[in-house]
């Protein structure tokens, strides 16, 4: 029997995002989380970016359980990608789970048994013993994991904060992380997000105090307020602020709807549906009585709130009389999307609240001092971080050092690595095929497919095409070349550009033998002159299709 345990990282290793980790002893491998991110400009048309997983995929009898940790999009969004390839039983929270099962309407083929967890079970899968523990983050049911192997504890924080006034009532579970240290914790696997910010996260009920005032001041306006569809407790908070000021609630947005459906079934969400009122009659009612929760908080070009911005939001139109507060800071590369909707929402004469102006969010992730009690009570003897960028995790390495972990004891991993775990070692064994997939509508591609490659040419160059008719028994060109553009010239050049590049085809094709010759050579002979052609003129490489007819 080997007595180490290999672990695997997938995803969420110098990255923020698509959060994915293999646990392996023998022949069982248990799966800490499936999530995915969401593509950036150099990745025109796609959809998602989940993990490859190639591995697991090869080693698929072996897996055991998929553990969640929580029930954002980073943590749980690849798992409908999972089940298609892999069937295996999934563990969390009520409402992670309820999360997880709205996202498979959307992939009715796939079989889910899903297994509702609540903190301090504790679950025997195999060779290993897991317990689950209550953390504060900001949705409902998250989850740290402690893993009792035969080698040793792992503890898997999740994300997490350490919030003294938790809306439910209920911290994250310090006195059970403080006994599992104190017996002893082999590995610690800790997030590692706000690593780089001093202090404490603020409390979210601060957040709700300042919501509070800004709505009571602000009495007679209409309110609009964007924030995550995930962040129940944000929603709990302005729900309960909307009926203490008599206002109703509309909803809008997919996620916002789906969301609170899902929550008001577990009753992690708590209002009277007597106050919520249809998006599309809150033109009819006055600005004082009503408060619209809407998506949007980060700039996204078809959530609510963007449309509301650019006035394409057929059941709402914003007006001078309305206040909007975004209760969200931008994630990192989302800055331009969210001020160009503040831009926007100011020009319509409406007024703006952001974190910028007002206490109207905080993080759900651990600040310096709330790592530093993580890991003074856990008291690991191996660490590695994760959930975070590399510097990132390079920071929360050198934040251990300061608590007086050995640097030789903590180990910094990048997407594939697999490292070994012993009673009395931590090292890096190798790596695995690990990257990105990326979901583009029904497909599945790689990073380094044709398809994403035209698709940048296309957009960074365009595209040009070229449509000539041959005699091939007199090798002789019938009729003028034609030829289209798109994004290749400005408009005032477009006459004098198409003249000279017919006149450069009908030179390139008089100098060569057309009699006879394969359509085939034709078009690479007339890709090549065109594309040419056109590199002279523009210094652009765009897309060119040939199209050779033969009389």
């Amino acid at each position: 029997m080997n007595n180490k345990v290999k672990i695997t990282f997938l995803g969420g290793v110098g990255e923020i995002g698509k959060n994915m980790t293999a646990l392996e002893y023998n022949d069982e491998i248990v799966l800490i989380d499936a999530g995915l991110t969401f593509p950036g400009d150099e990745l025109p048309g796609i959809d998602l970016v989940i993990p490859d997983m190639s591995y697991l995929i090869e080693n698929k009898s072996k897996i055991k359980a998929l553990l969640l940790t929580h029930g954002h999009e980073d943590h749980i969004g690849a798992v409908p990608f999972l089940l298609e390839q892999i069937n295996v039983p999934v563990y969390g929270s009520r409402l992670t789970l309820a999360l997880v099962e709205n996202k498979l309407k959307e992939h009715p083929k796939v079989k889910f048994k899903g297994i509702a967890v609540k903190p301090r079970n504790v679950l025997k899968l195999g060779s290993y013993v897991i317990e689950f523990i209550k953390v504060s983050h900001s949705i409902a049911g998250a989850l740290a994991l402690s893993i009792t192997t035969p080698v040793g504890t792992i503890l898997h924080t999740g994300d997490f904060k350490i919030d003294y006034e938790p809306i439910d009532g209920q911290m994250t579970d310090l006195p059970r992380l403080g006994e599992i240290g104190r017996k002893g914790v082999q590995l610690l696997l800790c997030e590692s997000t706000n690593v780089c910010r001093k202090g404490y996260s603020m409390s979210e009920k601060s957040v709700g105090r300042a919501l509070d005032e800004i709505i009571k001041n602000h009495a007679t306006q209409r309110i609009i307020v964007a924030t995550f569809a995930s962040n129940i407790h944000r929603m709990q908070q302005i729900m309960d602020i909307a009926e203490k000021y008599g206002r109703k609630i509309a909803f809008t947005g997919r996620s916002m709807l789906n969301v609170s459906e899902v929550a008001l079934k577990l009753g992690e969400l708590k209002f009277n549906r007597e106050n919520i009122v249809d998006i599309e009659k809150v033109d009819k009612m006055d600005d004082k009585e009503v408060l619209i929760m809407t998506t949007g908080s980060q700039g996204e070009p078809m959530s609510a709130l963007t449309r509301m911005a650019s006035g394409e939001f057929k059941s709402l139109k914003i007006k001078e009389n309305d206040l909007v507060i975004l209760s969200a800071s931008p994630i990192p590369g989302n800055e331009k999307n969210v001020y160009n909707v503040i831009n926007a929402l100011y020009k319509l004469g409406a007024d703006v609240i952001y974190d910028e102006l007002a206490d109207v969010h905080t993080s759900g992730h651990a600040c310096q001092e709330e790592l530093k009690l993580m890991h003074s009570l856990v008291k690991p003897k191996f660490f590695i971080p994760v959930h975070g960028e590399y510097r990132h995790m390079k920071t929360h390495k050198e934040l251990a050092v300061s608590l007086g972990m050995e640097e030789r004891n903590i180990l910094l991993s990048s997407i594939g690595m697999q490292v070994e775990l012993g009673a009395n070692s931590l090292k890096e064994v190798g790596f695995v095929k690990a990257g990105q997939r990326l979901i583009d509508g029904y497909g599945i591609g790689d990073m380094d497919s044709n398809v994403l490659r035209e698709r940048k040419q296309l957009s960074e160059d365009g595209f040009c095409v070229v449509c000539v008719s041959i005699n091939n028994i007199e090798g002789e060109i019938t009729g003028e070349p034609f030829i289209i553009t798109r994004g290749v010239v400005y408009t005032d050049e477009q006459e004098s550009f198409v003249q000279d590049a017919k006149a450069c085809i009908i030179a390139s094709l008089k100098e060569s033998d057309l009699r006879g010759a394969e359509p085939s050579m034709i078009r690479a002979s007339l890709r090549r002159n065109v594309s040419n052609f056109i590199f002279r003129r523009t210094k652009r490489r765009p897309m060119i299709l040939t199209i050779v007819t033969l009389d």
